[in-house]
């Protein structure tokens, strides 16, 4: 650029520009029959949709714009042409119900290209996707250099080529820069466009913020608010005891409007002392006998203070099986149960415990969560089915003894929340039960752990605990920063995984 340019304005469409915007076009569309919309069109564009008509200017002249529909997708995904989509120049297709933003023109001045003023228009048309509750943008964009290939590549083997970026297209790798993808390739879409030998290629971006159905009540929330509890091991006269501890950290968590409450494993275990004249295995047993009071105690907690429950875990005895199970207890009065799936040695040989069977993430009223317990964390296959499902946030009641175990989970906790693009809360018991055999002594710290990119903490850790100190912790996290990593990360994991070479899948 040889002049200085002061200022740049991006903003809507108005009639008085259209003398500007007229020469702007010619001088873009040099070489196209017809290369600019006459003054009667911009009107009625502007009747229709006048949000839809963006412009961006340099020192106050118009140099670029974008212009836009709203049309049914099942319209905009079909085979069409140019003037079938914009009614032959009337609009009349414009369809203030549809779900889809059309894309009908966007051009920057020739002299004002390579200042990125483009990725300004495309941004801004996102936003308004977005604000609008539209499903995605879509249009169909000319291949202008195909005709230098044409008799050496099919279209098809040319759009490969640039996919790849063994050959360069001023107009498709703007648009894969964009986030945009080929959905297919159109003939006869644009009468006379030469340079792409009559073929366009439809392309789409996809709002990750689109909701089929706007909801006045009952959204699903962005920002979800944790609470962590950190459970002290001490000794309990009797059931009733225990359910005012836990009463007492429910309430807590829920006078901070906490979402969930997220007990630790096996901190039912204080009710064990009684049977500590048993063996360790007939002692569980015995423990197992109040899993199902708790499960109906816990879903009572969760209705009256309006919180999803995480029970932790406790033992669950099945036809003489023994379990490590817990319970989702939502706040709308109904329950599931989730189970450990692989059991560590110490719980094998003390207890005779068995490993469950059923792999699944669960439904709330703050999205789709998963729940694995402790040693489950360290197996990533588990949680990779998880994260398939659409988990975002993965909650880990665990239990460990020494520091290097909980090392282990922590490490595998944090490593989980990376590579799954999705938040990982865990939550421990601390202290010492001295009456207790096979669970005398505790070592925990709670933590939320993140995915690791600009939106998140530069160490991947929301907030953690004091070590080894009774106590809540209370967190906030936002799951539209997920959607805005999967899309748009620096790296997107989840999106970029080889499936062509590997995959995770479920057996049963």
């Amino acid at each position: 650029m040889d002049n200085t340019i002061n200022k740049i304005e991006l903003r809507n469409l108005q009639i008085d520009d259209y003398i500007e915007l007229k020469r702007s076009m010619l001088e873009s569309y040099k070489g196209l029959e017809d290369p600019y919309w006459d003054k009667d069109e911009i009107e009625k564009l502007l009747d229709v949709f006048p949000e839809g008509q963006l412009v961006i200017l340099v020192d106050n002249v118009v140099v670029g714009s974008a212009l836009s529909l709203i049309i049914d997708e099942k319209k905009a995904m079909s085979a069409h042409t140019y003037d079938q989509i914009t009614g032959y120049s009337t609009f009349d297709t414009h369809d203030p119900e549809g779900n889809v933003l059309y894309g009908i023109d966007v051009f920057i001045h020739p002299k004002y290209r390579g200042l990125r003023l483009g990725r300004r228009l495309y941004d801004a048309r996102k936003e308004l996707c977005e604000q609008l509750n539209l499903k995605s943008i879509v249009f169909a964009g000319r291949i202008p250099n195909y005709s230098k290939f044409a008799d050496e590549l099919t279209p098809k083997q040319y759009l490969e080529k640039v996919k790849t970026k063994e050959i360069h297209d001023p107009v498709m790798s703007f648009q894969m820069a964009n986030d945009f993808h080929m959905v297919r390739l159109m003939r006869n879409y644009l009468e006379g466009d030469v340079s792409s030998k009559d073929y366009a290629v439809l392309l789409e971006w996809n709002n990750i913020y689109y909701e089929k159905e706007v909801q006045l009540i009952n959204t699903k929330k962005s920002v979800i608010r944790l609470g962590l509890i950190q459970w002290q091991m001490r000794p309990l006269n009797d059931l009733d005891e225990f359910f005012d501890q836990a009463e007492f950290f429910i309430n807590a968590v829920s006078d901070y409007e906490s979402d969930f409450a997220l007990f630790p494993e096996l901190f039912t275990a204080p009710l064990m002392a009684d049977y500590n004249h048993l063996s360790e295995a007939e002692a569980i047993r015995e423990l197992a006998r109040y899993t199902t009071p708790i499960r109906k105690k816990f879903q009572e907690f969760a209705i009256s203070y309006n919180i999803n429950i995480i029970t932790g875990s406790m033992p669950h005895l099945v036809d003489g099986v023994l379990y490590n199970v817990g319970f989702l207890c939502k706040r709308d009065g109904s329950y599931e149960m989730y189970q450990k799936i692989h059991i560590t040695p110490n719980e094998i040989h003390y207890w005779g415990m068995q490993g469950g069977s059923k792999i699944q993430t669960f439904d709330t009223d703050c999205g789709k969560i998963g729940i694995m317990i402790c040693y489950d964390v360290e197996f990533p296959e588990l949680s990779r089915l998880l994260a398939q499902e659409g988990m975002d946030i993965l909650f880990v009641p665990f239990l460990t003894d020494t520091q290097n175990g909980y090392t282990r989970v922590r490490n595998c906790a944090a490593a989980r929340a990376i590579e799954n693009e999705c938040y990982v809360a865990i939550a421990g018991c601390v202290g010492n039960l001295p009456k207790v055999n096979n669970m005398d002594i505790q070592f925990a710290q709670a933590a939320v752990f993140t995915p690791s990119d600009f939106a998140f903490p530069t160490n991947g850790v929301k907030a953690e605990a004091t070590p080894n100190t009774e106590m809540t912790l209370i967190v906030d996290v936002d799951v539209h920063l997920l959607k805005e990593l999967h899309e748009h990360g620096s790296v997107q994991i989840m999106k970029n995984r080889r499936l062509d070479l590997y995959e995770t899948l479920k057996l049963k």
